[in-house]
């Protein structure tokens, strides 16, 4: 077994890690999971979170809004909607991000309401576990 694995971060303004990595804890759509070097080969979305990359040189954090995750058993992908360093989230980063959520769910249709509604508790959730 392998102690560790390509780990990649990416979002569409910015390539934001690419290093070798112990663990990646990730904000999955259907539950937080951690994928360690050799896992199965999965494909999963992203719910706003925070996304912990483990490392030989410590860890780092980032906050992402959605997008997608590959993990293989030599590395794992992250495609991000929205991605930035914990460190450079600011308040009025997260009151925009809400804002525009809470505008999409009041004017979500009936089939997509509880979806919107999801995704705006978990920017809600997001700023509290950055306590902005």
């Amino acid at each position: 077994m392998a102690n560790t694995m390509q780990f990649d971060l990416v979002s569409p303004e910015r390539s934001l890690a690419s290093l070798q990595a112990t663990a990646v804890q990730i904000p999955g759509a259907d539950g937080d999971m951690t994928a360690m070097p050799d896992h199965a080969p999965t494909i999963t979305t992203l719910r706003p979170g925070v996304l912990t990359v483990d490392g030989p040189d410590g860890a780092s954090q980032y906050a992402v809004t959605g997008g997608f995750a590959e993990i293989t058993g030599e590395g794992t992908s992250v495609l991000a909607e929205k991605a930035m360093p914990v460190a450079e989230v600011t308040a009025a980063d997260m009151d925009a991000l809400i804002a525009q959520a809470s505008e999409a769910a009041a004017n979500a249709t009936p089939e997509s309401k509880d979806a919107a509604n999801k995704t705006l508790a978990d920017l809600e959730a997001l700023r509290a576990a950055l306590n902005l």
